[in-house]
């Protein structure tokens, strides 16, 4: 999952309907983080149901996380993502201002290799704490 750049996040409308969207995103202290628009539908989508899936977006090698979202706040784990990824990750000022930053926390996590011969044995499924 760290060697993607780009990653698709599943999220929820208010009437329940899917909503995906692709993002930059890193993953640090097992979590993934991403930024968005304050406005944008991710954003007042995880507001309402902070459930979500993340996926890289490369399918050879499958891995879906379904997890929580939670907006990063405190100046410290900020600084520590800005400190881990190139600028053009974030967009704009990430923390309390417009452009907030997620860590999705798995829950569930699903894997599988496309390729022959690995496909037919290859699922994996773990299950993290809640």
């Amino acid at each position: 999952m760290d060697r993607a750049h780009n990653y698709w996040v599943a999220t929820s409308r208010p009437d329940g309907s899917p909503h995906l969207a692709a993002v930059w995103g890193v993953w640090v202290d097992g979590a993934f983080h991403f930024s968005t628009g304050g406005r944008s539908r991710k954003a007042r989508n995880l507001a309402a149901d902070p459930r979500c899936v993340v996926s890289p977006e490369h399918a050879e090698e499958s891995v879906v996380v379904e997890g929580v979202a939670e907006r990063v706040a405190g100046h410290g784990e900020l600084s520590k993502l800005m400190g881990c990824v190139s600028p053009q990750v974030w967009l704009g000022a990430p923390g309390p201002g417009p452009n907030p930053v997620f860590a999705v926390h798995p829950r569930v996590v699903f894997g599988i290799i496309e390729h022959d011969p690995e496909f037919s044995g290859s699922a994996t499924r773990w299950v993290f704490g809640s």
